[in-house]
């Protein structure tokens, strides 16, 4: 290059786009997201993240015994081949999979300090001074607090897509990209959405938690919460409409004002009015009046506990206890349960599970002396 010239190298660099020397060098790809996404995608992205993980923030809270805070989410693209930049100190992987209401993987990912203050406040510690070394305790420890985080995220979005969505319990590993660990719970995707969260826990934790989703399952959150179900809306309509032996066009306005009009004229129409009529005394000594008085017993409430065990343990064991801490009870796994109604043992029964509710099926119901004798 001259003085005040450019090179012919220069200037085919300039055209072209790209160039050899650094200033010219490719723009980072993360940065791309608006090649897949609009604004309102990526607001809508972040408003998904922000309502999920606002819930799994108080789950996490009620864990820890900790104040949990996460802030609104920030919406990236990241590349495979960029992971190694991204993670390139080891972090703690959660593989979720969506069983119900969408199909697809979520990856959360935190770093593997962050992990240990979580598995020692889990395990009773204070969460100060935790060991960096992440045993099969430790671990556990964690995927129960991630588990407990994204059930509640989960929860959430049923609310927000008004449908029911599950998930799969986490899988859990640590991630050392470099080393090749724990690559496998990542998708074979070439490009993902990176969903950042700061995750603050008390004074302990101040850093980043990371959500990775595929492409296409972000876009499908997106579709699903920004275009309304119109298949759902036409069956809708259909069915008002074969009722009310009409077309399927939805009404004018002015015919909604006139049916208005009618139905507050109906409301004037006299209505005969009769004074209430209560049983005489004097009738209550028939057996028909027995038969009325017992009648009149049945809608009381009664609370009615399944007792799944019981153990005693001295004031001492009970001062120690802490969270993760195991109790062991006098009942074997699998024997029936006792249900009791009013604190009094009425039947027996197993424990079964009622789409997410826990329910008792009754196997045996005590005789009548014996439920007259415990009632004494």
């Amino acid at each position: 290059m001259n003085d005040d010239m450019l090179s012919q190298d220069e200037i085919d660099a300039l055209l072209k786009g790209t160039s050899s020397l650094d200033e010219f060098s490719e723009p980072n790809k993360s940065s791309q997201v608006d090649d897949y996404f609009t604004e309102m995608e990526k607001d809508a992205l972040g408003e998904i993240g922000n309502i999920s993980f606002g819930s799994s923030a108080t789950a996490l809270s009620a864990l820890l015994n900790q104040k949990v805070d996460i802030t609104t989410p920030f919406v990236s693209l990241v590349y495979k081949e960029e992971l190694t930049n991204e993670f390139p100190n080891p972090h703690v992987a959660v593989q979720v999979q969506y069983t119900e209401g969408f199909s697809g993987t979520n990856l959360l990912v935190i770093k593997h300090e962050d992990a240990a203050v979580i598995s020692d406040l889990m395990l009773g510690g204070t969460g100060e001074n935790p060991t960096e070394i992440m045993d099969e305790i430790k671990l556990s420890a964690v995927q129960e607090a991630m588990n407990q985080m994204m059930g509640s995220a989960a929860t959430s979005m049923s609310t927000v897509f008004q449908k029911k969505i599950d998930i799969s319990p986490p899988s859990l590993d640590i991630l050392n990209i470099q080393k090749g660990e724990g690559t496998e719970l990542i998708p074979q995707d070439d490009v993902f959405v990176k969903v950042s969260f700061n995750l603050k826990v008390g004074t302990l934790i101040d850093s980043n938690i990371m959500q990775l989703l595929s492409i296409p399952f972000a876009k499908s959150l997106v579709e699903e919460l920004l275009i309304p179900n119109s298949e759902d809306t036409a069956a809708s309509i259909e069915k008002e409409s074969d009722l009310n032996g009409k077309q399927t066009e939805p009404p004018a306005a002015e015919d909604i004002q006139h049916e208005e009009t009618q139905q507050a004229e109906s409301v004037h129409v006299p209505v005969d009015v009769q004074p209430a009529s209560f049983s005489e005394f004097e009738h209550m000594s028939s057996p028909q009046g027995d038969s009325r008085n017992l009648d009149m017993l049945l809608d009381i409430p009664l609370q009615v506990t399944v007792e799944l065990g019981r153990t005693k343990r001295t004031v001492q064991e009970i001062l120690a206890l802490s969270s993760g801490a195991i109790i062991e009870l006098d009942k074997l796994a699998g024997e029936p349960v006792d249900i009791l109604i009013n604190s009094k043992l009425i039947a027996k029964g197993e424990v079964v599970v009622i789409d997410e509710n826990f329910g008792v099926r009754v196997t045996d119901i005590i005789s009548q002396r014996d439920r007259i004798n415990k009632l004494k």
